[in-house]
């Protein structure tokens, strides 16, 4: 507990707070896995981003419905084909150094992000823009090589967030240990657990409620659901969904779910035999019971898939469906060569959630004559063996499970990172190695217009020729649950699994 914190506790003894007045003190939050990094531009899972915002933010952002909102710009203008964007800034915000936030720092930061000898991986959120004019002190204009209609709602991405460009030129590469910028938080420790920030008195919104807040990573579900109990934490995002009944239960606790765009999958690495015939992919599908999954792992709160991206994202089509079908899956394993199956391994990370779906696709997977073995990794260690390698040859993942969701709120940032054929690791997502030049061509041809009718036909395009592709078993689209103590509020999960936190406030 901070001082500040123990005084207020002290002062409580002598004067009662009036009815539904705010307490400030320090808010824990218990996620799953561990963060991967501090760098927004060149972390690829959403829980380090979604916690980095409360250190860093973007010109733009969301609100806690996804809807598109300003934070570090003002306004903005484009011209008639989406090419530049002219963005006006605010003029009252300095980084935690004290230094200004104005138009050389975005130019600095969008620069460093854009320039593809950087490596950075969130680098595709702005690599259509080809040049950053510093108009005055406080406009931007962003020119851009081609049309793009979703320019803005990439810049709300998290990995788009504003570092002090102080900060850069002081620590160069090691500015993911010395994160530096204009957020309600101040940061102060991160170990291998545990991210640690202070209120920022200067914030330029207004001081937080709160006085601290630390990001633990507990990725045993049952740990999260205890830390809950006891008070240890006050806030729990991704709440495992077969012990919501314990917490609907204590009249301490408020739990409270929502429909998401999150899908979950197992990519498969079309690299690496057999998932480089198509036909072993679709028998893959065909052999994993989905309402089964969505019962399984997510106690039901989950809707199969069926598309490459959740019905909540826009330019969602119903690409078509795998009904679970074993004479059908046997049929194309035997058709393919594999009729006695084969061996092989899935990676996903070490959560109580993951390894229960792997569990389950072990199982499933089993009555088709596929050998499966369950390796759990430790998020960060995930982080390296499959989105740093230094060549695609360099891959050794065979299937991954996860989940993915558009933090754009944009069918491009899924559809574009994970499926088109040259964004495989390291440069983008593409963990399935899968290339299809008519998929890419329909990819390509959505990001070059801003005409929403003609992305809508590409899209449409994509989505079909992809699923039949199969480069992934799809699987399923989980409502978020989070849970809290009844006296926290302000804390809000986003449709993409994210969360915030700038609000938060303790109510006596």
């Amino acid at each position: 507990m901070t001082l500040k914190s123990l005084l207020i506790s002290s002062a409580l003894g002598v004067a009662m707070l009036a009815p539904g007045a705010v307490l400030a003190k320090d808010l824990t939050v218990a996620i799953q896995n561990n963060l991967t990094g501090l760098d927004p531009t060149n972390v690829n899972d959403t829980l380090s981003q979604t916690s980095l915002r409360l250190i860093y933010q973007g010109l733009f952002g969301f609100d806690e419905d996804m809807n598109l909102v300003p934070l570090l710009a003002e306004s903005y203008e484009s011209n008639g084909d989406a090419t530049e964007f002219t963005i006006k800034l605010r003029h009252d915000v300095k980084f935690h150094d004290g230094t200004d936030f104005n138009a050389d720092a975005v130019k600095t930061n969008l620069d460093r992000l854009r320039n593809p000898d950087n490596n950075l991986s969130r680098r595709s959120l702005v690599s259509m823009i080809s040049d950053v004019q510093v108009v005055d002190d406080y406009t931007v204009k962003l020119v851009l090589d081609a049309p793009f209609g979703a320019m803005i709602a990439s810049l709300a991405h998290p990995g788009a967030m504003i570092i002090s460009p102080a900060a850069l030129a002081e620590y160069g590469d090691d500015i993911d240990r010395h994160p530096v910028g204009t957020g309600a938080f101040i940061f102060q420790n991160w170990a291998a657990d545990t991210l640690e920030v202070s209120r920022n008195d200067d914030y330029w919104k207004g001081p937080a409620k709160v006085d601290n807040v630390i990001i633990r990573s507990v990725p045993e579900s049952g740990a999260r659901m205890a830390m809950l109990q006891t008070g240890e934490a006050q806030f729990v995002p991704n709440f495992p969904p077969e012990l919501i009944k314990v917490i609907e239960n204590n009249p301490d606790l408020t739990v409270e779910t929502s429909p998401s765009i999150v899908e979950y999958y197992v990519a498969l690495n079309n690299n690496k035999e057999p998932f480089g015939n198509k036909k072993v992919r679709q028998a893959l599908n065909y052999a994993v019971d989905k309402d089964a999954f969505c019962k399984i792992v997510f106690s039901g709160l989950c809707k199969p898939a069926d598309s490459i991206i959740p019905e909540g994202l826009s330019f969602h089509v119903n690409a078509g469906d795998y009904d679970y079908d074993l004479d059908k899956a046997k049929q194309l394993m035997a058709e393919a060569g594999y009729e006695d199956g084969f061996s092989t391994e899935i990676w996903a990370n070490s959560n109580t959630e993951s390894l229960r779906a792997m569990q389950f696709l072990q199982q499933q997977l089993s009555q088709i004559n596929v050998d499966l073995n369950i390796v759990p990794l430790e998020a960060g260690v995930a982080a390296q063996r499959i989105w740093s390698i230094e060549t695609p040859e360099d891959a050794e993942v065979q299937m991954y499970y996860g989940g993915w969701s558009s933090s754009t709120g944009d069918a491009d940032w899924g559809i574009r990172p994970l499926l088109l054929g040259e964004n495989t690791p390291p440069n983008m997502f593409n963990v399935a190695y899968f290339t299809d030049d008519k998929v890419d061509a329909a990819i390509n041809g959505a990001i070059s217009t801003a005409n929403p009718e003609e992305r809508a036909t590409h899209y449409e395009t994509a989505q079909k020729l992809a699923w039949e592709g199969a480069p992934w078993i799809f699987l399923g689209v989980a409502d978020l649950i989070a849970a809290q103590t009844a006296d926290v509020t302000g804390v809000h999960m986003l449709p993409d699994r994210g969360f915030l936190l700038e609000d938060a406030a303790f109510s006596e």
